[in-house]
């Protein structure tokens, strides 16, 4: 679903200025991605890149490297040489260190020369380098109007330390020039699930707990934390993963049909699904919620250390959370939404079950309620994009009681032609957009600081009720109370 900018073409970004370009960040998804718009003709035509970093390189040193990540990471056809050297004819590299005034002076001669004039400052850097890094563009006079920044996660550990990053960015850049992003939301199926919702009347005169018994979110990934503890163990899976990837995929299940696509109907009614997300007691957090720590356990067929074994020691940061969480209001009323999110589990997914209530009586008999299921939307949004619906069919044949039934899957999701078409990454549709200065998919001050608010509280709530994590093994789902926990409420994990 394609969305639309805001400004007309004259306010167009005509330049990005990535920091931390010789990052992974930079050089796995947004080089390639910046290739992939490029070939599709969504440049403008004037527009430049200027990587900086604190190495050491020419433009011609940093522009082969560019190369070498392109030809690695584009999919689908191979890469179109000509095509990628005019990609790098747009590439400059200034280096400096950007936490200082005297680190952007070459950045800043560079942008003048070049005559940019909208330029979109990509912090691909450590989240905390961006109070410093947006203060220096501040004095320097950078982040003068109408230039943007663009901000990865994680913003902050809690909420006071993300409303420090937001106020330090916010004096250098008003908020409608913020966009931080969430990848997650850049996905051609996340972006489907609001037209499957909003574009057809059949499901969303459903979407409510008349029609709707439960809610899974899952983010699961079959990779240990590994050489990534320091910042792992800060975190832990409900900061890491919760608060951004879980809590935005949850509210564009549940927000209220907004009035249009512009940025802030959207945005205004995903706070409102935030703000009605019941707080985490300590009463409810042992029932409500569950926190393991992976062990030794075997992965693709191969044994794996456990997190303490990675981290040299043994520590309480949770690697695995699972939760159920309520949203008081009128049309989630008795809903319960179950969240899980975990590393070295047994596959990695990201995936969306909306399960819907029994048939309120069967007359198939005998026969057919062994095969009577109940409907579920199905949206997969890793490894494959997809969105299918469980239908109950008849089954082909004879039956001397009652008619057998089956569930079959129909699936409402369109899978790229191998010959034709390749996956998205999704920073492409995301990268667009800041360019277009389209913060529609994009999340604003005020969502961050209240997704934080509910997560603070509950790891209050772990603190005052001593909840500890529980141990699991490598390749698995994660710790039996995260079994328990959905049980309790009649219900089973979507597995």
């Amino acid at each position: 679903m394609d969305t639309l900018p805001r400004l007309d073409s004259e306010l167009r970004a005509d330049a990005v200025v990535l920091f931390g370009a010789t990052g992974d960040l930079a050089l796995r998804m947004l080089f390639p991605s910046l290739y992939a718009l490029s070939v599709d003709g969504f440049l403008p035509e004037s527009f430049r890149i200027v990587g900086v970093a604190r190495q050491a390189s020419t433009t011609e040193g940093f522009r082969v490297r560019v190369a070498e990540a392109i030809r690695l990471r584009h999919t689908g056809s191979p890469v179109d040489e000509a095509k990628l050297e005019t990609l790098l004819q747009r590439i400059d590299y200034c280096r400096g260190d950007a936490t200082r005034a005297d680190g952007v002076v070459e950045l800043a001669a560079r942008l003048k020369q070049l005559d940019i004039q909208v330029p979109m400052f990509y912090l691909a850097t450590s989240p905390s380098l961006y109070s410093a890094i947006c203060g220096t563009l501040r004095e320097s006079g950078l982040s003068a109007a109408p230039a943007r920044v663009v901000l990865e996660k994680p913003l902050g550990r809690d909420l006071p330390s993300s409303r420090a990053i937001n106020r330090a960015v916010g004096e250098a850049f008003d908020e409608d020039r913020v966009f931080r992003i969430d990848h997650y939301l850049g996905k051609e199926t996340v972006q489907n699930l609001l037209a499957l919702r909003f574009a057809n009347s059949l499901f969303e005169r459903l979407w409510n707990n008349l029609t709707i018994d439960h809610v899974q979110i899952t983010v699961t990934e079959t990779e240990g934390v590994g050489d990534r503890w320091p910042y792992y163990d800060e975190y832990g899976a409900l900061r890491d993963m919760v608060q951004n990837h879980i809590l935005q995929l949850l509210c564009l299940v549940a927000m209220e049909p907004p009035a249009d696509l512009d940025p802030d109907s959207v945005r205004n009614e995903k706070v409102k699904v935030l703000k009605a997300l019941r707080p985490m007691t300590p009463v409810a957090a042992g029932n409500a919620s569950v926190r393991g720590q992976y062990g030794v356990g075997l992965t693709d067929g191969k044994p794996t250390r456990a997190y303490a074994d990675e981290r040299g020691q043994a520590t309480d940061t949770e690697t695995f959370v699972a939760l159920r969480a309520e949203i008081d209001n009128w049309r989630w009323a008795g809903v319960p939404f179950f969240l899980r999110t975990g590393k070295r589990m047994a596959e990695r997914r990201t995936q969306i079950v909306i399960q819907l209530r029994d048939v309120p009586h069967s007359i198939f008999g005998k026969t057919g309620n062994a095969g009577l299921t109940a409907n579920r939307l199905v949206i997969d949004l890793q490894p494959d994009e997809d969105i299918s619906m469980l239908l109950i069919n008849k089954k082909p044949g004879l039956a001397r009681e009652g008619m057998a039934l089956r569930a079959l899957p129909l699936s409402l999701g369109s899978q790229p032609s191998a010959d034709t078409e390749r996956r998205r990454i999704a920073y492409e549709r995301l990268l667009l957009d800041v360019i277009d200065n389209n913060p529609t998919l994009f999340v604003r001050r005020d969502e961050v600081e209240q997704a934080w608010k509910w997560v603070d509280g509950v790891v209050d709530a772990w603190k005052q009720s001593g909840l500890g994590v529980k141990p699991y093994a490598a390749g698995g789902w994660g710790p039996a109370g995260a079994f328990a926990l959905i049980e309790r409420a009649g219900r089973a994990w979507h597995d």
